[in-house]
């Protein structure tokens, strides 16, 4: 491993800081919480990492991640994929919204659908 940073993050503190984002408001500081629609949810995020495992002191195994242009030899380097998906199915997660929120229901559903159809000239559709 680099001795460039003495402070490497572990695998295990990425991926809290990863799920610590995707569920943290985005809802900028200027606008109304209370009129503010939520209109997309993650479905899963995948992460693709090179990390970099040792033994410490203790017996024990450590996963690093590499950062960008991280100077560990190639043969220390191993690639793992980690795939994060919500516990709540979206359908869960609307059917919550809308026992929270009953009063915003309309205003959600219209929001959306003007939201995916934005743009589309075809009044048929």
């Amino acid at each position: 491993m680099s001795n460039e940073n003495p402070n490497p993050i572990g695998l295990t503190e990425l991926i809290q800081k990863v799920k610590q984002e995707l569920l943290a408001t985005s809802i900028p500081a200027s606008s109304n919480e209370e009129t503010d629609i939520p209109l997309f949810s993650v479905d899963s995020v995948e992460l693709e990492l090179q990390v970099t495992v040792k033994k410490d002191v203790k017996g024990g195994v450590k996963v690093y991640v590499l950062e960008a242009g991280g100077g560990a030899s190639r043969d220390d380097v191993q690639k793992v994929k980690v795939t994060l998906s919500p516990l709540l199915k979206k359908e869960q997660l609307l059917g919550i919204y809308k026992k929270l929120y009953p009063e915003r229901w309309q205003e959600f559903i219209k929001t959306s659908v003007d939201s995916l159809t934005k743009g589309d000239d075809n009044p048929n559709f």
